[in-house]
């Protein structure tokens, strides 16, 4: 089994809103901002080749789908997708993939699935020989968004998924296609069924998606703006941490943008860090 980290489009976000009631004193320490306070976010997935004879995609970022107006409004910086880019300089094809698991339906995590825009064209799907593995919480939501969050799912995105054929609904630890090779937990305080897949079990990865977007995220008090219960994210986030500290399972992050993977570790003082970090995962052997 080999691992790569695959860089998805870009985008820049408030930096306010992504660091929630930590004051800018501080964030902008950890991120720096540009002259309109927003901060640069990496949309990065994680591609596992050989998973029990599987080939398999781990989110696929924004994308590219926004026609321009949207994609200034939600800071997306290329113009190209560059998922399918990024897959083709590993030696792969989005025809490759046998499936691809959504940690949630949110634009910045699903968006990729989608073609990049192309003026007067619908919206049409990529990986077309994957199944896309979505929990059920997260599905319901997509379908029945809160006025709240409607915003961040793509209207096109659920029929195209449906009319596929090759939608998995995902209930519990495990999936019909990905059997035990892949154990998910699920995570409520940013969006309802975040699904956190682990691969390898102890000493394994775990793709932590908007439950820990990046390493200034370990930190237990931080949270986003974006998120539904901070507190409870808190508490998820204390749980979760414990666990992949106990067992040795090293932290895949999605939204950072100098940092791939990394081990938790634990201070004096019981604060949650990072250690050991990489940028890029290519062909690891896991």
């Amino acid at each position: 089994m080999k691992l790569w980290s695959l860089i998805g489009n870009s985008q820049k976000l408030d930096g306010g809103a992504m660091f929630g009631n930590v004051p800018r004193a501080m964030w902008e320490k950890w991120i720096v901002p540009d002259t309109d306070n927003r901060i640069p976010l990496a949309c990065r997935c994680l591609l596992v080749d050989d998973l029990d004879g599987k080939r398999v995609l781990f989110e696929t970022g924004i994308g590219a789908f926004f026609e321009p107006r949207l994609k200034e409004r939600f800071g997306v910086v290329e113009h190209e997708h560059v998922l399918l880019a990024s897959l083709a300089r590993a030696g792969f094809r989005d025809a490759d993939i046998d499936a691809v698991v959504l940690s949630h339906l949110h634009f910045d995590h699903a968006g990729g699935l989608l073609a990049a825009h192309e003026p007067g064209q619908p919206p049409r799907l990529l990986f077309p020989n994957a199944k896309y593995l979505v929990s059920r919480e997260c599905w319901e939501r997509a379908l029945h968004p809160h006025p709240r969050d409607r915003a961040s799912f793509i209207a096109e995105l659920q029929p195209l998924l449906q009319a596929s054929g090759r939608l998995e609904i995902v209930d519990g630890e495990h999936s019909p296609t990905l059997g035990p090779s892949v154990r998910f937990s699920y995570s409520s305080g940013h969006t309802p069924g975040l699904m956190l897949a682990e691969i390898g079990g102890d000493g394994g990865v775990v793709f932590c998606a908007d439950l820990i977007p990046g390493r200034p995220w370990v930190h237990l008090p931080v949270t986003m703006g974006y998120d539904r219960y901070p507190e409870l994210l808190i508490d998820e986030k204390q749980r979760f941490l414990d666990d992949k500290l106990a067992r040795g399972v090293r932290l895949f992050f999605t939204h950072d943008t100098q940092c791939a993977l990394a081990e938790v570790v634990r201070d004096d003082k019981g604060r949650f860090a990072t250690a050991n970090e990489l940028g890029e995962l290519v062909g690891l052997a896991a």
